[in-house]
């Protein structure tokens, strides 16, 4: 498909301003896949709040030198390239996960790189980002650890308490 100088243009400025209201992007090789595995891949990761898309070099280029996108590699826009682009409100390592995923059952599938709030992360990392769980296990993980410290506390507190009644109930038996 071959587009203007003008219709680049408002694609680059149409994806830096996507970038700059993402969490996240992630940038992988997709060369070698069939447009229904590609499809299984955008399905799983529209419920991590993530768009997939595969977009030309050049127009990534700009856009992240829009969105002011600073490190980038310049290996990274390098033959076919797919971009996940992670949603305002969406999460991190539950992308990463989806991701990591479809690299392990597609072997033509590779992960580059990721961006975050002013990081970067190579492929290593990403598959590490997506052993780190989403936010919601996160947080249940932690409420879990709250209330078992709180739970134990009371049981320290009350102890004594309950040890002084055991003393006085014996007290009382051995008088009667």
């Amino acid at each position: 498909m071959n587009l203007t100088k003008e219709q680049k243009k408002e694609r680059s400025q149409s994806l830096a301003s996507e970038i700059k209201q993402s969490a996240g992007i992630f940038f992988t090789a997709y060369q070698g896949l069939k447009f229904k595995e590609l499809a299984g891949l955008r399905e799983s990761l529209s419920n991590a709040k993530c768009k997939f898309r595969i977009e030309r070099n050049s127009i990534l280029t700009h856009a992240l030198k829009n969105a002011g996108i600073e490190g980038v590699d310049e290996n990274l826009l390098k033959g076919p390239t797919a971009v996940a682009i992670l949603k305002e409100d969406g999460d991190v390592a539950m992308s990463a996960k989806s991701l990591a995923d479809f690299t392990k059952q597609n072997a033509a599938f590779k992960i580059r790189a990721g961006y975050s709030e002013g990081v970067w992360y190579d492929e290593a990392k990403v598959k590490v980002l997506a052993t780190v769980g989403s936010k919601e296990e996160n947080l249940s993980k932690f409420a879990g650890a709250l209330y078992n410290a709180v739970a134990q506390s009371a049981q320290v507190l009350q102890a004594p308490i309950r040890d002084l009644a055991y003393v006085l109930k014996a007290v009382e038996d051995s008088k009667k």
